[in-house]
Parts: structure tokens; sequence; C-alpha cells
């Protein structure tokens, strides 16, 4: 759930979720062997379309591998709930945002790609982290 929650920094509070999730809840469930806490975009008759938010593949996860649903969190020492007016502005930012982000990963993407195959990846790396040619 980068960039709002961060591993071993952050603290969740999950609590069962007595009905349905609806659009933008954050949701834990399973998946094979790991737990995954990711929002949901889309609410459909038996499932869910989830996709963190910091990334770009949707991920179809069915009622029933749903364990919890965020309540509230500690994100650097301030805690926050899910009702918080300041969250909520948050996540619907992020979420309009996202068509954004998606093209800029995908040409960052591609830029990365392109300067791979060109053989000039390790020189852009040296440039880019010196702060320029001098």
């Amino acid at each position: 759930m980068e960039p709002m929650l961060r591993q071993d920094r952050d603290l969740v509070v999950i609590r069962i979720p007595f009905s349905r999730l609806r659009k933008y809840d954050v949701a834990l469930y399973k998946r094979g062997d790991s737990y995954v806490l990711h929002r949901v975009i889309a609410v459909k008759n038996d499932h869910y379309l989830i996709r963190g938010d910091n990334t770009y593949g949707v991920e179809c996860v069915p009622d029933t591998a749903v364990i919890g649903v965020l309540d509230s969190f500690t994100h650097k020492g301030r805690k926050c709930r899910v009702t918080d007016k300041g969250y909520r502005l948050y996540v619907h930012v992020w979420q309009g945002i996202y068509p954004v982000r998606f093209v800029l990963f995908n040409v960052k993407r591609l830029a990365v790609g392109t300067a791979r195959n060109m053989g000039i990846l390790p020189f852009l790396k040296r440039v880019l982290k010196r702060g320029g040619v001098k």
C-alpha cells in the first residue's frame, strides 16, 4: 500500500467486514501463502477488482478470500481513521490521478527499455546520479 503505508514502519488496524466492501476500502485478503493489503477499485456481484496504491495490475478477488478491511492506521506516529476527511481526500486524489501515473509509468518503462537496448542505460544512470554532465 505504498506510498500511504510502509511495511515495518506503519501500524494498521484491521477489522472483520460486517458487510460487502465498498469502492476504495482497503481489503486484507489471502493470496496463496501471503496476506495482501490492497484497495478495492470496483465492486462486482461476487468479487472485487483490487489494486495496490503503487501498482498497475488489477486482481480479481472473490468475496470468500477477503479476511478483513482497514479500519485505521498509524503513519509516522500519527493515527488516522479511514473515515477522516484528510484520508478520504487523499484516496480520491490518488485514485483520480491514476491515469496520469499509469501513463508516466509506461513512458518511463519504455525509455528505460530503449536506453537498455541502445546500450546507454549505464551511462544515463551515472549522469542522472551525478546530476548532469560536467
